[in-house]
């Protein structure tokens, strides 16, 4: 297991919660990151163009970084980090540039263990990124893309490690990041290894980690790797009474057309383990697919119905974003039509759904329209 890492003394890192808070370092000795998401970069830009203006270095990284490095130096970004940061940041420290401006984190990816998972520097402590990497394909999705399909688990020891320091400083509650939390320490990312996450859920109470979120956002589960051996484990350690589990349709010919990897069948069995053991299923959908026709949605709206009256689901929706990089970057944003907001206005005055899936239609076209042109 490595020690903790600690950065040059040199470096001053400070997280900025103002814009206009940067103009009060000078230009020099000072270099801008960015990390943001594809609906953000409108607003992005924007504030690139001032601190270009003003003389400072800025660099990027992140899911639309890794997506479309290029349009980014053609905006005005000095360098573009893609995919795995940790070693290429050092580098940049160290003043080795690459010649064309983007560090490469995809062909050589870093191994977990040979990096913190939190600052406890700068007071930042969970949630703790547990996996990285998920070996599907869903085409709506940029974490294969990002993180890649290797899947990688940060090692048990190093968790707790730095769990403890968090208890130290008073922060008793773990939650964690992961594509499949009940894949952790797995070897394909999604059969349960329920040995490795015992270990891992002792160790943090012994510590002293008083509250732990397992399986909650952002550390949702696929329905294929609900078992009995890893709800009987869960069970004894966590407070949540809530299991995120993403469905994503009711339709099976949309699950085959998003390459989501599990049929309703194996949906309706994950969740009727999760009633017995009494978690509450949270399930994720989403909506507005482009390609969906009046069956898909009648479909997805009679299985939830099933779901909500036979399991107690609650809903968590979302409306589609075609985000770049990802096999259905061009097929167009989603949009919801009429039927939709009937049903889930129905669904959310009874209580049975929550999500931004409003907020998301717009951003669905603020996506489409990255996708569609490059802003120089």
């Amino acid at each position: 297991m490595s020690s903790i890492y600690s950065y040059r003394k040199d470096l001053e890192l400070v997280d900025i919660r103002s814009f206009e808070e940067i103009f009060s370092y000078e230009k020099e000795g000072t270099v801008v990151l960015y990390s943001f998401m594809s609906f953000d970069l409108e607003a992005v830009v924007d504030e690139l163009k001032k601190l270009k203006k003003s003389g400072y270095m800025v660099v990027a990284g992140g899911p639309h970084a890794t997506a479309m490095p290029q349009q980014l130096l053609n905006l005005g970004f000095d360098y573009v980090f893609v995919g795995d940061g940790e070693e290429n940041i050092r580098k940049f420290i160290d003043g080795k540039f690459p010649e064309n401006r983007i560090y490469d984190g995809i062909t050589k990816r870093v191994v977990l263990s040979d990096y913190p998972p939190f600052c406890p520097e700068k007071s930042l402590y969970m949630p703790i990124e547990i996996t990285r990497g998920c070996p599907f394909s869903c085409g709506y999705c940029q974490t294969p893309r990002l993180a890649g399909k290797l899947v990688r688990h940060r090692p048990i020891e190093q968790i707790v490690e730095y769990s403890k320091i968090g208890v130290e400083n008073n922060r008793k509650i773990a939650r964690f990041i992961s594509p499949n939390s009940f894949g952790y320490g797995s070897k394909n990312g999604v059969t349960p290894n329920p040995e490795a996450v015992d270990t891992l859920l002792y160790n943090l109470k012994k510590v002293g980690v008083e509250e732990i979120y397992f399986g909650t956002f952002p550390s949702d589960v696929r329905p294929e790797s609900v078992n009995e051996e890893i709800l009987k484990v869960i069970k004894k350690y966590v407070n949540n009474k809530y299991i995120v589990i993403g469905a994503q349709s009711g339709s099976e010919r949309v699950l085959e057309m998003i390459k989501r990897g599990h049929n309703l069948e194996e949906i309706e069995r994950a969740l009727s383990l999760l009633k017995e053991y009494d978690f509450i299923p949270r399930v994720d959908f989403i909506f507005g697919f482009p390609f969906e026709t009046d069956e898909d949605i009648e479909k997805t709206f009679e299985f939830i119905k099933k779901i909500v009256n036979k399991y107690k689901a609650k809903v968590h929706a979302h409306t589609f974003m075609p985000l770049p990089g990802t096999p259905l970057a061009n097929i167009g944003p989603g949009v919801l039509t009429k039927k939709h907001y009937k049903f889930l206005g129905l669904l959310t005055s009874q209580g049975y759904l929550d999500g931004y899936w409003l907020k998301q239609e717009q951003l669905a076209r603020r996506v489409a329209d990255v996708n569609s042109s490059s802003p120089i």
